[in-house]
């Protein structure tokens, strides 16, 4: 069963396709006691892709761990913007920390009921979308405040899965100096520097949430370094319990960057995590 395209901004007075999700139940969820809810967020480099490209992906999660999986949309950044004065950071990632929030409270569709534990969520981030959330479940309060997450959803949140993630700024530049100009630019303004704008400086927000940092060894969009700056930041973060919280899978998977979705190896990994707990 498959409940497409509900709005997630309740604030709205029109629909808007870029803030709705889509809702995937295993086959045998009718069966079940509310479960955890695995949500997926997609890449894009802030300005592409949509919820519906990963549909295979989000079939296969419930069917693997028998949870539902929650696709959202976000609004996305100009592909050319004329000026500075357009949608850009940190508006993505407000508008998933709107979708995630929602999930915490809302009652399930019209007619149907609750389907999840509201108080059980996996989050899964891929590319630009490991950005968004380690934006807001690391502490970037003193950049960007209006990431900062409700008591309610810190609490929720059991474990966050970041795939070929983008987190330091300066270093994916150091080795793809032309996505300044083809996405960071427009992503967070023509600055001479982006240090700010790096998730490995922020803290962590809730020392529970475990973590899983994947890199494959396949990936030529995003630098390996990428992946090593956040894992070596979660470590150090977490201390003497990273070796409980902070799981990594580096250069296993040998996939190219978005190719790595529809891959058996990366659904397993994914699955094993979550049922982990």
């Amino acid at each position: 069963m498959e409940f497409l395209n509900i709005p997630y901004d309740i604030t709205l007075t029109e629909r808007d396709p870029l803030r709705e999700f889509d809702l995937y139940l295993p086959l045998d969820a009718a069966n079940q006691l509310p479960s955890p809810l695995i949500c997926f967020a997609h890449g894009g480099a802030w300005r592409a892709e949509d919820k519906t490209d990963h549909k295979l992906l989000a079939r296969k999660l419930a069917a693997s761990t028998r949870y539902p999986v929650a696709i959202p949309n976000y609004r996305l950044t100009p592909r050319e913007p004329p000026g500075d004065n357009h949608f850009k950071h940190p508006g993505h990632a407000e508008d998933l920390l709107s979708f995630l929030s929602f999930l915490t409270s809302w009652q399930g569709p019209s007619g149907i009921g609750q389907l999840y534990d509201p108080h059980t969520l996996y989050l899964m981030g891929h590319s630009c979308s490991a950005h968004m959330l380690t934006s807001i479940f690391l502490d970037s309060s003193s950049i960007t405040p209006t990431l900062t997450p409700p008591t309610s959803l810190i609490q929720a949140v059991k474990g966050i899965i970041v795939s070929e993630g983008i987190y330091d700024l300066e270093i994916l530049l150091s080795d793809f100096p032309q996505y300044q100009g083809w996405f960071i630019g427009p992503t967070f303004g023509r600055n001479a520097a982006y240090a700010s704008f790096s998730t490995t400086r922020f803290s962590l927000r809730n020392p529970d949430i475990r973590w899983l940092v994947i890199h494959s060894k396949g990936d030529t969009l995003v630098n390996f370094a990428q992946s090593e700056a956040i894992l070596n930041h979660l470590i150090k973060l977490n201390g003497e319990d990273a070796k409980h919280r902070v799981n990594r899978s580096m250069g296993i998977l040998d996939g190219e960057h978005n190719d790595i979705l529809v891959d058996d190896d990366y659904v397993k990994l994914a699955v094993n995590f979550i049922l982990a707990e």
